[in-house]
């Protein structure tokens, strides 16, 4: 109540020091440094203009294309849509605020490409049994040949996932052939 008489002094055309002198001479404690601070506190950060700009371009993309249907850039992810941002009005926007402001959003891009699966469920309905712990969690033995235990990995690469058994009692590969980029079973 205090801060808009003082807002409206202020349209007046008087000064804040002023204004809080003649306060403090009737009787009211306030200081030009406690209204500024109240000031400062009720704007709005720069941040959500800026944000909300960005916002409205993003969403317009959604029904930007013809008969109101997406336009194609909605697809893209975080890098191309900070590049495409910043041909398009603007030019300092970082790729952090994109991907705050696209995460807000609900926009992921497309991800292409085939995912591979390396753990296949059982299907609803059904139960599959894991196979007995034999060995009781003991893989050590006495002589070779006893004890025969392989795990079956997918290892990534850059040209995809390699499959690799291992044999855990001698740290060997278990035969020729067991490092693949296909597995037939």
């Amino acid at each position: 109540m205090i801060c808009g008489f003082i807002d409206a002094q202020r349209v007046v055309g008087h000064r804040v020091e002023l204004i809080c002198q003649v306060l403090r001479e009737q009787g009211l404690a306030v200081t030009p440094r406690s209204y500024r601070s109240w000031r400062a506190a009720a704007g709005v950060p720069a941040r959500v203009f800026s944000d909300a700009t960005v916002i409205d371009v993003l969403r317009g993309l959604r029904t930007g294309g013809p008969d109101g249907r997406p336009m194609p850039e909605v697809l893209y992810g975080r890098r191309k849509m900070t590049m495409w941002l910043r041909r398009n009005g603007f030019p300092d926007i970082g790729k952090r605020t994109v991907d705050r402001v696209m995460h807000d959003e609900g926009m992921h891009g497309v991800v292409r490409g085939a995912q591979t699966r390396t753990t296949i469920g059982a299907k609803a309905g059904t139960e599959k049994v894991r196979a007995a712990d034999l060995l009781k969690r003991n893989f050590h033995t006495g002589a070779p040949n006893r004890a025969w235990v392989t795990d079956f990995t997918y290892v990534p690469s850059w040209c995809g996932f390699v499959y690799v058994a291992f044999d855990s009692g001698h740290g060997k590969l278990p035969g020729d052939g067991h490092l693949a980029a296909r597995w037939r079973t």
